[in-house]
Formats: C-alpha cells, sequence, structure tokens
C-alpha cells in the first residue's frame, strides 16, 4: 500500500525561484529589490525589516516575501514611500587602488572601492567579481545582475589578465608547473597561460591568464612555487584593457565594450 503524500501547508514557505504550474517564478522581496538595481540584496533585507519596504501599499517585514516575476512587479513596490522605478543599467571599470577593500560595507571598518564613486551620483552598483585588498587594477561594476553572471562565469566568462611582481626568479619548470595545474586545499588550481615579462637580479614580472576564478588562485600558485607576490595588478578582462585609466578613476563601458564582455548575458 503506497503511503499518500500530505498536502503541503498553505503556509509554507516555498524557495525562492519557485514557479506555480503555470505562472511566472517567483522570488524574494529582498532579491527581487536588488535585481530592479535599487540596492544590495543585505541592504534590501535590511530595509525591508526596517519596515521601509511596501508590497501593493502594505509594509512588508520579511526579507522572502514572494514577489512574482513579471514586467509589472516594480510598480507593485515602494521603498521609504517612493515607487520603485529600475535605474537605467550602468557599465563601468575602476582601476582599484591597492589596500581597498571589494565590498559595500566593512565591519572592520577598513576603506571600500565605493570611496572612489563618492559624490558621483551613481546608482547602487555591486561589484562584477573581486580583487583582495592588497590587488590592484580592473574592477568592473554594474546593476544589471544578468549580465554581471555573464562576465563572471566559470565555463564560458572571458579571460581575465594580471601582470604580477614577483619575489624571485621563476625557472621554466615552475612557470610550466603553473600552466599543469597543482592541488591545494582540496582545490586543483591552474593559470591558463604564464609567461615571463622581464626579470631583474632578484625580482621579475610576470603575465598570467586564468580561465577560471577561485579565492587568491594567483597567490596561491605562487606560493606552490615557493614564489612570494610584490604586486598583483589586473590588466585586462576579455579584451577590455585597463590602459591608462588613472589609479582609482572610473569610467562608463560603452556598449559595445560591456556586449563583448558578455555576449551570453547581453539583455538589458
Amino acid at each position: 500500500m503506497k503511503r499518500r503524500t500530505p498536502p503541503a501547508s498553505p503556509r509554507s514557505r516555498r524557495p525562492a525561484g519557485a514557479r506555480d504550474a503555470a505562472g511566472p517564478p517567483r522570488h524574494g522581496l529582498a532579491r527581487t529589490l536588488s535585481k530592479l538595481g535599487v540596492c544590495s540584496r543585505t541592504e534590501a533585507a535590511r530595509r525591508v525589516v526596517d519596515g521601509r519596504v511596501q508590497v501593493d501599499g502594505v509594509v512588508v517585514r520579511d526579507p522572502e516575501f514572494p514577489i512574482v516575476q513579471s514586467a509589472t512587479a516594480a510598480a507593485r513596490l515602494r521603498v521609504d514611500g517612493q515607487p520603485v522605478a529600475g535605474p537605467a543599467r550602468r557599465y563601468l571599470m575602476l582601476n582599484k587602488p591597492r589596500g581597498l577593500v571589494t565590498t559595500t560595507r566593512d565591519e572592520q571598518g577598513r576603506d571600500t572601492v565605493y570611496r572612489c564613486f563618492e559624490g558621483a551620483g551613481l546608482p547602487w552598483l555591486a561589484p562584477v567579481g573581486r580583487l583582495d585588498k592588497a590587488s590592484e587594477g580592473l574592477l568592473l561594476f554594474s546593476n544589471d545582475p544578468q549580465w554581471a553572471a555573464a562576465v563572471t562565469d566559470p565555463a564560458y566568462g572571458p579571460e581575465k589578465t594580471y601582470h604580477v611582481q614577483v619575489d624571485a626568479l621563476p625557472t621554466p619548470g615552475q612557470l610550466q608547473a603553473m600552466r599543469e595545474g597543482v592541488s591545494d586545499e582540496g582545490e586543483w588550481l591552474r593559470a591558463s597561460r604564464v609567461e615571463l615579462l622581464r626579470s631583474g637580479e632578484r625580482h621579475a614580472w610576470l603575465e598570467v591568464v586564468l580561465d577560471e576564478g577561485r579565492n587568491r588562485q594567483i597567490r596561491r600558485l605562487l606560493a606552490s612555487q615557493q614564489i612570494g607576490v610584490l604586486r598583483l595588478v589586473r590588466v585586462a578582462i576579455g579584451g577590455l584593457s585597463l590602459g591608462d585609466l588613472p589609479k582609482g578613476a572610473w569610467r562608463t563601458l560603452d556598449e559595445v565594450e560591456w556586449r563583448a564582455l558578455a555576449p551570453a548575458g547581453n539583455g538589458g
């Protein structure tokens, strides 16, 4: 005799993105605000809990309150009494200085990359990928989640190119080991390409190209060869080069540039 499955409670919460049998998907309220480009998901959740968000004229304090995803979803929402109108999509590149943290807020009070945008009057923008505090160079920002996901996709996203100053003179064997890959903390790490750019008596500059992104990947690869990093600068993402953009400065990407970075993610 088959066991009957009890009916689901009408109050049970469905996972984000759940879809009715014949209806559009639903996302939590905080995620919806983030996808509309209002603010980060964390900040959206904070605003919801604080009672600053209304759905159909009613204050909702549950960040996971389901919102049907449709062209009119934004019209149902208000933040601080103001209608939600998703801002125009923006795509920026920043020459990140060393010493800044790639996050919206830092619990330790350290300066973040958003210091570079102070006074610019920009809408909320999220970092597309990351650079750690000690790294510098090309960092992308956007309020287009679909485009950002395509750029950071580990299988189809563009390659990232770095210039790295190291505290040793790497041998051809060490460079080849980085190309072939090493196991580190249960992860397989490798560089798509590693080339010697120039060298002095004790230090050298390498060009390292990655086709995937893992936490501190270049530093860990070099450490596996007993080589330390003195400077790490991301100089290109796909065909987009850092060029002569000054340290701490940013500029808007033109349509040709942002579309070229994520052909599969172009949709607005």
